[in-house]
């Protein structure tokens, strides 16, 4: 049994390397390489298992002491063999079939084929790492020596991590065929957030945009502003009672107030109804994007020359939208000129494919994982997709296991200030009563690093020309 055990634990410290080099070479789409690495997994995985599954191994796991080790011993291998056979030699088969590069549009268009293509496989892969994911959360290591326990915590991260991003990718197969016209054209609305006026989901919706999708095919068919918008004289869609007790009904007649809620699909059907009302088009969905996240994109795409002889980089995006623009133009129309054109030569960067393409998911990830980047569909089937995404922009839900606290903010002065305010969150939790229920506190720290000139500095539209105001009483 000694020998078993020391050969088992062998087999299963050779499989951890080769991990490692899968993923590198699925993330490269070196299919050819991929393949024999995963066969190699496979049958050190399946020696594990041979090794620990027979009825004297299991006969052994009955004895006090060692025992225990034994059982995690062979939990570990299992759950090794059933990522290997069920998860990564499904993926390594089609990684000489989609890449990084697929994500890439060519000529202002994606093809759709690799991804639909690869997504039984990917949506089986999921399954089982979820399946093997709930069995390693389920291994008792209370009793096991410190080595045995070591392994199982670091597959037990592991397989967490791996579940993480075959589910993201998995989603991503799942959804992105059909934003992108798959199964027929389809109309997205892009509501670009400025976190310079601060709104509970991220910013003032200034600027829009209508991007219709066909085929893999993205085009730019009409940019708005905010003040295109008039007041409606109520709201465009019935408002929750909570809504609108904070709120009030401004939420739904403004369309710079539809994002005064941080419940993203709620402000997303809100604009929705009012471009339709505008404009006459019903959008399939709404996705909303802030200067920080195309900041991170123009990492992707490099500088971007404008129109006005600006070239926007990913270190000059921020400030120059956020701030010289503002000192630049007094008008709004002017200032809304201006972020069109920025916005619509982003867009052109992008759906020409001159964005590298392993950068341009990071940069969707490190956005979508800060909630910059939102979406939301009026498609059911999409939405069920997203629904459980940082990208759907959903208020925080307290479970058995995480009590959880959303912190937005606000700003009804009317000013753009917010460039020049540096928020610190914490929370912290105590228990001091007989029946173990923990308080919690939550502070917040705001702090303005505008210039102390700031009032002769900045320009009035900078520094609000409209008092503070409140919602109606309802």
């Amino acid at each position: 049994m000694g020998v078993r055990a020391y050969l088992a634990k062998g087999e299963l410290e050779a499989a951890l390397p080769l991990a490692a080099q899968i993923q590198a070479q699925v993330v490269a789409g070196d299919g050819e390489s991929a393949q024999p690495t995963a066969r190699a997994l496979s049958d050190h995985s399946a020696s594990a298992v041979a090794l620990t599954s027979d009825p004297v191994w299991r006969a052994f796991e009955g004895i006090p002491v060692l025992g225990p080790n034994l059982t995690v011993v062979r939990q570990l291998a299992a759950a090794t063999d059933d990522i290997a056979q069920q998860a990564v030699l499904p993926l390594a088969k089609i990684a000489g079939t989609i890449s990084l590069s697929d994500f890439k549009p060519v000529n202002g268009a994606i093809n759709l084929n690799p991804m639909t293509d690869a997504q039984p496989q990917i949506d089986a892969a999921d399954a089982a790492l979820a399946a093997v994911k709930q069995r390693v959360d389920a291994i008792d290591t209370t009793d096991t020596l410190s080595v045995v326990t070591g392994a199982a915590e670091k597959l037990s991260s592991s397989v967490d991590k791996a579940a993480a991003a075959v589910n993201t990718l998995d989603r991503a197969v799942r959804v992105v065929p059909g934003m992108l016209g798959a199964s027929g054209p389809r109309n997205y609305i892009v509501l670009f957030q400025n976190p310079a006026e601060l709104r509970a989901s991220g910013g003032i919706p200034g600027a829009l945009a209508l991007i219709h999708t066909e085929n893999g095919a993205i085009t730019l068919e009409q940019q708005a502003a905010g003040t295109d918008f008039p007041h409606y004289a109520q709201p465009v869609l019935p408002l929750p009672t909570d809504t609108r007790g904070l709120y009030g009904d401004i939420v739904g007649e403004y369309i710079q107030d539809v994002t005064l809620t941080p419940n993203f699909p709620l402000s997303a059907s809100l604009a929705r109804e009012m471009w339709k009302r505008q404009f006459g088009v019903e959008a399939d969905g709404v996705i909303s994007i802030d200067p920080v996240a195309l900041s991170y994109l123009l990492k992707a795409t490099g500088p971007i020359t404008l129109a006005t002889g600006d070239v926007l980089t990913s270190d000059n995006a921020v400030h120059l939208l956020l701030s010289d623009a503002y000192a630049r133009y007094t008008k709004p129309a002017d200032q809304n000129a201006f972020f069109a054109g920025a916005a619509s030569s982003v867009f052109s960067a992008l759906a020409g494919g001159g964005a590298n393409p392993k950068s341009l998911l990071e940069a969707f990830g490190q956005a979508g994982a800060e909630r910059r980047v939102l979406v939301w569909s009026a498609h059911d089937d999409d939405q069920a997709v997203l629904q459980d995404t940082s990208l759907a922009g959903r208020l925080p839900v307290t479970d058995a296991d995480t009590t959880r606290f959303g912190v937005y903010l606000n700003d009804a002065t009317g000013a753009k200030m917010d460039t020049h305010l540096d928020v610190q969150v914490a929370v912290g939790n105590a228990v001091c009563r007989q029946d173990a229920r923990p308080y919690y506190a939550v502070t917040v720290n705001l702090k303005n690093t505008a210039p102390a000139d700031a009032a002769k500095s900045l320009p009035e539209y900078v520094t609000g020309e409209v008092i503070l105001v409140s919602p109606p009483e309802t």
